[in-house]
């Protein structure tokens, strides 16, 4: 039984797990390292295993850093099974295709400018055919609770981990040569509390545990406290007649983004006449895609869709799948609320209403999830007071909101209050920075504590 670790490794993406056991291979996540453009050459990197060799992939949730390398696997000759649960399936199906159009985008583009230059250029990391390509290989579905036979010697178990719809938590029981071990992979653990979907599901008990480490050195500020932020941001700026840029993930926090602006009408902390553009294809067929997934959501969330009230709906609210509709909010001076992917800044387009409005002293920019380093929206957080944006110099005069409460991750708090129901004799930090995964590990007791590097191996 052998464990090792091919990214998210004292580093926050591209999570990629091996569990080799009972002759065969499989991995915990393939995802996409995301960042400054240094990491295209690590996402174009050998894996550090050969990917023909892969018996399964068990994917935790649908988020970039943990399902965006799969069209890769494929491509590089991957032909086994990908399980995950299906809300999973069906929000993995849209990433990935985004990626992939996002990949030939910039081939594209690097292909004239390298053509004025004279010089060679890159040819994209993978193609849509190739993540077509990649569904192919999504075989059973997972149910929470019910454990999956792999193989002989091992089994799987999905349980809810909070953190977007259809996330997940993977129990593994490996059994080899008469010995037996139990190994819980964390994935991204949610935020207890929230609305929409349930709490991180507590965890059995396990030999060891691979523990994400987000927000390890850090608690959030309350939910209600973040969303009074929100509301007050809002109201400023329209007082000031500008608008406000949201920055946002397609997955979950836009949605959650959306309950609360209509809880923010409907209870008069909004206007009613509030404009709410939410400018991202990928957003809008996410929204489409957690209405059909009751099984997920919270007892409120579920009964409030059973009466027909769509907690996503406001009357302002405006889907953007076009282009030309989204270059069209440029000319919106003011009273608008203008949410647009991606999260931290690094692409679509966002960048193009950062472009228009970051530099109006009038306007503000909400960032309302994690931002790492390097990317453009970690540098504004930061103070910088000049961004560059699509090859211009932009200068930082909005006002910059920086609200931590409505994080899809566990804070330091409710990460070792998961940890400590595993009462794992073993624990292995993952999917976080380094001083966030040093104080975390300075809060445990008990455990033999180990901080993996890329590619280091494991005997279990």
């Amino acid at each position: 039984m052998r464990l090792s670790f091919h990214g998210a490794d004292r580093d926050v993406t591209g999570s990629c797990h091996l569990v080799e056991c009972a002759g065969r291979r499989l991995l915990i996540d393939c995802g996409l390292f995301q960042g400054s453009r240094e990491l295209d050459e690590d996402n174009a990197a050998p894996f550090g295993f050969v990917a023909d060799s892969i018996d399964y992939v068990l994917l935790t949730h649908a988020h970039l850093d943990h399902c965006g390398r799969l069209p890769l696997l494929a491509k590089r000759g991957f032909r086994g099974e990908i399980i995950t649960t299906s809300a999973s399936r069906e929000l993995a199906r849209l990433v990935m295709l985004d990626a992939a159009h996002l990949q030939e985008d910039d081939a594209r583009d690097r292909a004239r400018k390298a053509a004025r230059r004279g010089t060679a250029n890159g040819k994209p990391l993978y193609s849509v055919t190739d993540a077509l390509r990649c569904l192919d290989y999504f075989g059973r579905t997972a149910a929470y609770g019910e454990p999956i036979a792999l193989t002989s010697g091992l089994r799987a178990t999905f349980i809810d981990a909070g953190h977007i719809l259809g996330s997940a938590s993977i129990f593994l029981e490996l059994e080899e040569a008469g010995q037996r071990r139990s190994i819980l992979f964390s994935g991204d653990l949610g935020n207890p509390g929230h609305p929409l979907l349930r709490g991180p599901t507590t965890p059995p008990r396990a030999d060891a545990v691979v523990m994400e480490t987000t927000y390890g050195d850090r608690l959030h500020k309350s939910l209600n406290d973040s969303v009074e932020e929100l509301y007050a941001a809002v109201a400023d700026t329209f007082q000031r007649g500008g608008n406000v840029i949201i920055p946002t993930f397609a997955l979950e926090r836009a949605q959650e983004l959306l309950y609360f602006l209509r809880a923010g009408i409907e209870q008069s902390r909004l206007l009613n006449a509030t404009q709410v553009y939410l400018d991202s294809p990928m957003a809008v067929s996410a929204t489409e895609i957690f209405e059909r997934h009751p099984e997920c959501y919270d007892d409120k969330t579920a009964a409030m869709f059973r009466d027909g009230h769509d907690p996503f709906h406001l009357a302002g609210l405006h889907f953007v799948r076009d282009r030309a509709d989204s270059i069209a909010l440029n000319a919106i001076r003011g009273g608008a609320i203008i949410m647009a992917g991606s999260g931290m800044a690094t692409g679509g387009r966002v960048r193009h209403h950062l472009k228009h409005n970051l530099w109006r002293p009038e306007c503000s920019v909400v960032f309302v999830g994690y931002a790492a380093d390097g990317t453009p929206a970690r540098r504004i957080i930061d103070g910088a007071r000049h961004v560059r944006i699509l090859d211009e110099d932009i200068p930082v005069r909005a006002r910059i909101h920086t609200i931590g409460g409505f994080s899809a991750h566990a804070d330091q708090e409710a990460l070792l209050t998961w940890h400590k129901a595993t009462q794992a004799g073993r624990t292995f930090l993952v999917h976080g920075e380094q001083g966030s995964m040093q104080q975390f590990a300075a809060q445990l007791a008990g455990t033999r504590v180990e901080m993996p590097a890329l590619n280091e191996a494991f005997d279990l």
